[in-house]
């Protein structure tokens, strides 16, 4: 188990001195990156490797939002891996070590030249320290679009590492705004567009007097620098879908419940 402190400052408020869902996002994704300094085999094998550890699916129960000024921990651990994947808790307490926040993710393992999944060998993953999976809400990691009268194909990571095609039912009377451009404060330093920006950019789409209790996000296409992404919105009976696109290739799919 890795942690980190923080405070809830005035860079990470809203207009009502609550916890940006964003800035919560930013915290969950930091911890979740330092993990690897509480795992120095795990750290060698992907310098030596040359791969990195890309974020394919992220869920989040909201349980309370921190105010401003509110002491919180963050703290991930590993629960699951694979030769390809890796399954972690990231959870936000308060002061009083009540959750705020819980969550789960699944991670991909890359190539950073290929930019392809890479296995990690049995020897690395034998030496991974696992922790118990913690208590939560779990909800299936593929985000199932509305359906309707069209189809469109695109890809996807199925368990076994390999990339495949499938056909998602699309439904067609989804509302399809303006592109969104990607900006260079947008990108990371793995030079995809940073996953809690995904977040960041849907969130403005949705009304103003949505509360947001649950999210789930599913990666699919890298978005870069100087792409556009072409938002869809479905509204469903728990909430609102919003689809992020690069041409015809869908790059994430966020769900508010």
């Amino acid at each position: 188990m890795y942690s980190l402190t923080y405070k809830v400052t005035t860079s990470t408020c809203d207009s009502e001195g609550k916890l940006k869902l964003y800035s919560a996002l930013q915290m969950m994704q930091d911890c979740s990156e330092m993990w690897i300094d509480s795992e120095p085999e795990v750290k060698d094998y992907f310098l030596q490797q040359n791969m990195a550890q890309l974020l394919a699916t992220r869920q989040v129960e909201i349980i309370r939002v921190p105010d401003y000024k509110e002491e919180l921990t963050v703290t991930t651990s590993v629960y699951g891996m694979k030769p390809m994947f890796g399954f972690r808790n990231t959870f936000i307490y308060d002061a009083q070590g009540n959750p705020c926040y819980k969550t789960w993710s699944m991670g991909a393992f890359a190539d950073k030249v290929a930019g392809k999944l890479k296995r990690v060998d049995d020897a690395t993953i034998q030496s991974m320290k696992l922790e118990p999976q913690l208590e939560m809400n779990y909800k299936d990691r593929r985000i199932i679009l509305p359906k309707g009268r069209s189809s469109e194909s695109h890809p996807s990571l199925l368990e076994d590492g390999q990339v495949a095609t499938e056909l998602d039912k699309v439904k067609t009377e989804g509302e399809v705004l303006n592109p969104i451009k990607v900006l260079r404060a947008d990108i990371d330093y793995n030079k995809h567009l940073n996953n809690a920006n995904y977040v960041r950019m849907a969130m403005e789409l949705l009304p103003e007097d949505f509360v947001v209790n649950g999210l789930r996000v599913e990666y699919r296409v890298a978005a870069k620098l100087g792409d556009s992404l072409t938002p869809t919105i479905y509204k469903t009976a728990d909430g609102i879908i919003v689809s992020l696109s690069i041409g015809s290739e869908v790059s994430a799919i966020i769900e508010f419940t």
